[in-house]
């Protein structure tokens, strides 16, 4: 699992007990370093770093309320929410389930750029990219259509996976991250004829003012950062051409709707899936169970679509 770094507090002691904590709950014991991380605290009692790992520290000892006590403090000593203390009252129950906050999964993905390939890849058996590609090429074939596309749009791009499955086979590749980070990352690969830093909403919104009209819109375990899909998937139908292709992945679970898990991405029920996509003029094509991911050695279920814009 990916989450945010914690940064420096300023002060050479705090910063020792913080490390001091997380020594101690690494060790388990967790009763140690929650009191270590209240002497950081104590210290520079505007951390907000140490706030929100004293919340997870609260939680772990069964401390409900001061847990929610420690994530409200660590929003109101940092307003971006770097941490995405929010997500976590969020998935308390204390909070309304809403979008993630851009500053937290800004911050993540700049953090884990340089490395991210090999952590999906080698730790985390990251497979997204290539099965979307063997779906669009199969739903070609099984359809008499050529798999050659004359654009495609990389919504979330990262470090470019994605666009490296599907390169050989569109003329005109279109990549848009959140993260300055993971665009410096796909840069490097020389595999986009544009790549924007924006955010996907705003982003589509340009595209669909502009009268963009992709051929196929690509979405490579973004959606599980999307607490609304019908609206992400609202604006990729604005900036497609009719007939055009969407295919993405999300992590699911066995109800409807949409649930903020432990880990802090969202999951999707197949019902709430099958409606966005109806309500906003998809024909769906596949919508199959498939993981594209571990955790912890385990698979993570989800699910592949492919859905036509009518």
């Amino acid at each position: 699992m990916l989450s945010p770094k914690f940064q420096s507090s300023g002060d050479l002691l705090a910063d020792r007990r913080f490390e001091w904590a997380r020594d101690c709950e690494a060790k388990g014991d967790f009763v140690a370093a929650a009191d270590l991380m209240q002497q950081t605290l104590d210290i520079t009692p505007s951390y907000a770093s140490a706030w929100f790992a004293l919340g997870g520290l609260r939680e772990k000892l069964g401390d409900r309320a001061g847990a929610v006590e420690a994530y409200r403090r660590a929003c109101a000593a940092d307003p971006q929410d770097k941490h995405g203390a929010v997500l976590m009252l969020m998935r308390l129950g204390v909070e309304p389930a809403s979008g993630m906050p851009q500053a937290y999964v800004r911050e993540l993905f700049d953090q884990y750029a340089p490395v991210f390939d090999e952590a999906l890849e080698e730790g985390l058996r990251y497979r997204a990219p290539a099965l979307l590609q063997a779906t669009v090429e199969k739903l070609c074939a099984e359809r008499s259509r050529a798999f050659r596309f004359g654009s495609m749009l990389d919504l979330g791009c990262g470090t470019g996976l994605a666009g490296a499955a599907f390169r050989p086979f569109v003329d005109r590749l279109v990549g848009v991250d959140l993260s300055s980070g993971m665009i410096a990352e796909a840069r490097k690969k020389v595999l986009y004829d544009r790549l924007e830093i924006a955010d996907m909403m705003r982003f589509l919104a340009g595209e669909a003012e502009q009268e963009a009209s992709y051929d196929l819109v690509v979405a490579a375990d973004v959606f599980v950062y999307a607490a609304d899909l019908a609206s992400a998937i609202a604006g990729a139908a604005g900036a497609m051409k009719p007939g055009g292709l969407l295919a993405f992945t999300v992590e699911t679970h066995n109800g409807d709707g949409a649930i903020l898990g432990e880990k802090l991405r969202y999951s999707h029920g197949q019902p709430l899936v099958r409606a966005s996509l109806d309500a906003n003029g998809f024909e769906i094509l596949r919508l199959e169970f498939a993981s594209t991911r571990t955790e912890g050695g385990l698979p993570v279920p989800g699910l592949i679509a492919a859905a036509e814009r009518r």
